[in-house]
């Protein structure tokens, strides 16, 4: 349960999100802090994670609380690896106000260290990145609910191309007329927006994307 409510904000945009990864609604507190929760949500190395998850003491009676805290699913090891405890700030934010985050910081690392965690700052240098790009596009795809057997269609049909293909190869191989591209092309996407279907989250979706049957 989250230990701080977010008040509206009339100068960061505020608000819950929903995530498959949690039964309730997680509030945000920033742009910033829902597009790291995207990233959060299509992790497959993500069990799931928390807003405003504990209020760690600081010096004379005040307290610090971070934004997120993450846990991540067991390693192919079995190990599970050690949560994160999440501040999600500007770099501009953090460098103009570095003196008052210094001891919120270092209170956090020495709360996380006691506690088995990692502490980390993310900015926007870490969040807006083309990956994020990618997943803004696949997320709406990702709640889809195509018929079986158009997905089973799509998916016979990259094994025939060799396992290996792209959007456009596969949909021009499936459909002749933009009605057709009409219906195939949202089935695709929900296989990628599911991994059911590979492609390089990293690199910035063009009009072509290579993609493949397999495993991340």
């Amino acid at each position: 349960m989250p230990v701080r409510k977010i008040p509206k904000n009339h100068l960061f945009v505020t608000g819950r999100h929903a995530t498959d990864l949690s039964r309730e609604m997680v509030e945000f507190e920033s742009l910033l802090e829902k597009e790291y929760m995207l990233l959060l949500d299509f992790d497959p190395r993500v069990a799931e994670y928390e807003a405003q998850p504990v209020r760690i003491r600081l010096p004379e009676g005040r307290s610090y609380v971070p934004d997120i805290l993450v846990r991540f699913l067991p390693g192919p090891d079995g190990v599970e690896p050690p949560r994160e405890l999440v501040e999600i700030k500007t770099q501009a934010h953090l460098e103009r106000y570095a003196q008052e985050y210094s001891a919120k910081f270092a209170a956090a690392e020495r709360y996380a260290q006691e506690m088995g965690w990692r502490f980390c700052t993310r900015t926007e240098k870490d969040i807006r990145t083309p990956r994020l790009a990618n997943l803004k596009f696949l997320r709406g795809y990702r709640r889809d609910t195509p018929q079986p057997e158009d997905v089973d269609r799509v998916l016979e049909r990259i094994r025939l191309l060799g396992g290996r293909s792209s959007s456009q190869c596969v949909i021009a191989s499936m459909a002749a007329t933009h009605d057709e591209r009409a219906r195939w092309l949202p089935v695709l996407w929900h296989l990628v927006a599911t991994r059911r279907v590979q492609v390089d989250m990293n690199s910035a979706f063009g009009p072509d994307v290579p993609l493949w049957l397999g495993e991340d």
